[in-house]
């Protein structure tokens, strides 16, 4: 008789790791039940939906896993203690350094999402989607705090330099999961970062 249920000492905040990194990998759609069962050693689809209510549900506690642990690279951009330039680059150069890591999928979680899947679950999109337009409305509050402290010029169109700024952060994922190194996207930072001087008041 084929064995059913959960495999003797079932590990569930493993499995949650473990569907972190196919969802990472693979994506919402790309990740199917068959992959993510094999993924915890082969438990039912029965045990599956007793642990975790969907699939659905498991790929909220792994959403909020990684942003718990590998998304913490934005954290920069809550930090008030640090000057809004600080918290732009700051959050630029760990993203791209945990980006183009080969000890995990490559990329972004949040941002290859938005590529990866298609017509999946609209609550399970509109997670990803509120976590980059958060990140999105965060640098363009840092840069308005810099054209109002008059670190950048008042000719500063805050709208446009947020925008591009947010589309470095976004493209990070794209040119890590295509192979570019950290260096490299260090380089395109570096260079970003000279934008800001050329913005600068005075």
């Amino acid at each position: 008789m084929a064995r059913t249920g959960r495999p003797r000492g079932f590990d569930r905040d493993a499995a949650i790791d473990g569907a972190m990194r196919l969802f990472w990998q693979h994506g919402y759609e790309g990740t199917s039940l068959d992959r993510l069962r094999r993924g915890m050693g082969g438990i039912s689809s029965a045990s599956f939906y007793a642990a975790f209510g969907s699939k659905a549900a498991l790929y909220r506690e792994a959403l909020d896993r990684y942003l718990s642990s590998h998304g913490r690279v934005v954290a920069p951009l809550h930090d008030e203690s640090l000057q809004p330039r600080e918290r732009i680059f700051e959050t630029l150069q760990r993203s791209a350094r945990m980006q183009a890591d080969p000890t995990h999928p490559t990329g972004c979680l949040v941002t290859l999402s938005a590529l990866l899947d298609g017509d999946e679950d609209d609550v399970v999109r509109a997670l990803t989607a509120r976590e980059r337009a958060s990140n999105r409305n965060r640098i363009r509050q840092c840069v308005e705090q810099a054209v109002t402290a008059g670190e950048l010029s008042g000719r500063t169109n805050v709208e446009g330099l947020a925008s591009l700024l947010d589309g470095i952060l976004l493209g990070l994922s794209i040119q890590a999961r295509d192979g570019v190194s950290s260096q490299i996207l260090t380089t395109a930072i570096e260079t970003a970062d000279a934008l800001w001087d050329a913005n600068r008041a005075g």
